[in-house]
């Protein structure tokens, strides 16, 4: 029978319930059970794709095609599922299929009401990744206890765990201890209060996570543990780390993973987690650095890039090198100043975003970086906007430009994918999900991933206009990754360059700490033989250059 584990939090938020969640999902994984994770949202929103990057940060893109909270990036990197639409619920979701059923008289005339019929939906949510496959189901509430929002969730995770029955659900609760250094101590009264508004809507937490800078004394988790009502035991500590990777083995040091089994009455098993200790090992080796500037919309909050940044740090580990990631608006470069600054990085990347605002700078870098032969990585935008780029500055097309940003270029060498022109609506209306993509054999790209057939996960609304394919390929653009039915241009390259390539899918979903994607790891592979390349003192003279 699938057992739960319901992740809450209070206080205030971005503590790391999806980080908690994955970390524990890691550790059950690590002792042999099938896992899977969930994140309930309770924002009115459909699904995050038309919020704003700078409010909630990174979509993150399914196989299916879900547009989703990013800790769902979180639940693939530290674990193996695969999440789904399934996977991701909020409160506009839930009340869209409860509208939708009501308007087709599912509900035989009842007035329909929060309960049961909204919370009845929420834990059919919850109920539909159990199965004989799957041993243990995370379930993530976003937001924190008291938000108004989120009361719904929590008085479904609090019927589901009666209905399912003891030992078969468990609550863990995350929270906040702050150091106050005025007056040099760790306070556990925000804890205490979190609890307790817990507690008064029916749930009782079996396990108190104090998110805190330190470690917490003994006398403070006894504190903790009495007025929480849970034993000493189940009083852990998420302790900051300089590095997320190290999370699941914080965790595992305070046997919370053990604590877990013995709760849902589950064979404890013995834990191999030395793939997780061998990458602490790289972590704190002495790596080598080697920067990349990432040029975009979106820079001053890097959470809207979060897989890139996990993507780049995986790459990392691979080739035990440092990635130093900087973050350069692009407007900086629209009047062509400052472009001499690219210089002293190691490689250059474009990656997606939307609308008009800095893609002129955009298109500067690219060209800076390919006639200076710096190694270059562009996705998505910065695929479509490295081909006009080149149709710009190599092919002789002056006026190139994208249709989203011009409403009629007269190159118009990308355009609105043809199955979305008069459609106006913004949710959902993209070329979502998973697609496959034939490689050139012998390309950057082939050669990277070993194969010339792969899957990739797509969010765009603009496409490369297949008109101009055969222009820009005279001048020695090469399409080294197209679609199945070659209507899609999925990779372009530069051969005549140390690494230069621009894909219209989003790599960076699919990359995992020990599997770190093949295009992020050949591309920071390229940027450290530059960086190796530059470090080397110059080769004397022979004596006959030195007479000449």
């Amino acid at each position: 029978m699938t057992k739960y584990i319901f992740v809450t939090g209070g206080v205030l938020s971005s503590l790391g319930k999806g980080l908690a969640a994955a970390s524990i999902g890691a550790l059950l994984e690590s002792r042999g059970y099938n896992i899977t994770i969930q994140k309930l949202d309770p924002y009115i929103n459909v699904d995050p794709g038309t919020m704003s990057p700078f409010q909630h940060g990174e979509v993150f893109v399914t196989d299916d095609g879900a547009e989703t909270d990013l800790d769902l990036g979180h639940y693939e990197r530290f674990t193996n599922m695969t999440a789904t639409q399934q996977h991701n619920w909020t409160t506009g979701r839930i009340y869209q299929k409860v509208i939708n059923k009501e308007r087709r008289g599912d509900y035989l005339g009842n007035t329909v009401q929060v309960i049961p019929h909204i919370t009845d939906e929420i834990k059919n949510s919850i109920k539909k990744l159990a199965g004989p496959e799957t041993d243990i189901i995370l379930v993530e509430i976003g937001g924190t206890v008291g938000d108004i929002e989120s009361l719904p969730f929590l008085e479904a995770i609090r019927q589901l765990r009666l209905e399912v029955g003891p030992g078969d659900a468990i609550n863990l609760h995350l929270t906040y201890v702050p150091y106050l250094r005025a007056a040099g101590e760790l306070k556990s009264k925000p804890t205490q209060h979190s609890v307790k508004e817990l507690r008064s809507i029916g749930i009782q937490p079996d396990i108190v996570l104090c998110r805190s800078e330190y470690d917490l004394p003994d006398d403070l988790r006894r504190k903790v543990a009495l007025f929480c009502n849970v034993p000493t035991d189940a009083v852990k500590v998420a302790i900051d780390v300089d590095n997320i990777y190290k999370v699941p083995l914080k965790l595992a040091e305070q046997n919370l993973d053990s604590l877990v089994c013995q709760l849902l009455n589950l064979d404890e098993g013995n834990a191999d987690l030395r793939r997780w200790r061998d990458l602490s090992g790289i972590i704190d080796s002495d790596r080598k650095e080697v920067r990349i500037a990432i040029i975009g919309k979106y820079v001053d909050y890097p959470d809207s890039y979060k897989s890139i940044s996990e993507a780049f740090t995986h790459a990392g580990f691979h080739h035990r090198v440092k990635v130093k990631l900087q973050w350069v608006e692009s407007s900086r470069f629209e009047k062509g100043r400052h472009l001499e600054e690219l210089a002293a990085y190691d490689g250059i990347m474009i990656p997606g975003g939307f609308g008009s605002r800095g893609v002129e700078g955009m298109i500067r870098a690219i060209q800076y970086a390919r006639e200076t032969k710096i190694p270059f990585f562009g996705i998505c935008l910065g695929m479509q906007l490295a081909s006009v780029e080149f149709a710009r500055h190599v092919a002789g097309l002056e006026s190139a430009n994208s249709s989203e940003f011009e409403d009629d270029p007269r190159f118009k060498i990308i355009y609105k994918l043809r199955e979305l022109v008069d459609i106006d609506e913004m949710g959902g209306t993209m070329r979502l999900g998973a697609y496959r993509c034939e490689m050139e054999p012998g390309s950057f790209a082939q050669r990277a991933y070993g194969e010339t057939s792969v899957d990739e996960r797509h969010r765009h609304r603009y496409e490369f206009n297949i008109e101009y394919k055969a222009a820009l390929e005279e001048k020695g653009l090469r399409f080294t990754g197209i679609s199945p039915d070659g209507m899609f241009m999925e990779i372009i390259e530069l051969p005549n360059h140390p690494w230069f390539l621009g894909c219209q899918f989003h790599p960076e979903f699919k990359s995992k700490p020990f599997q770190p994607h093949p295009l992020f790891r050949d591309f920071v592979g390229a940027a450290h033989a530059r960086s190796q390349a530059k470090q080397e003192p110059a080769a004397e003279p022979t004596t006959e250059e030195a007479l000449s």
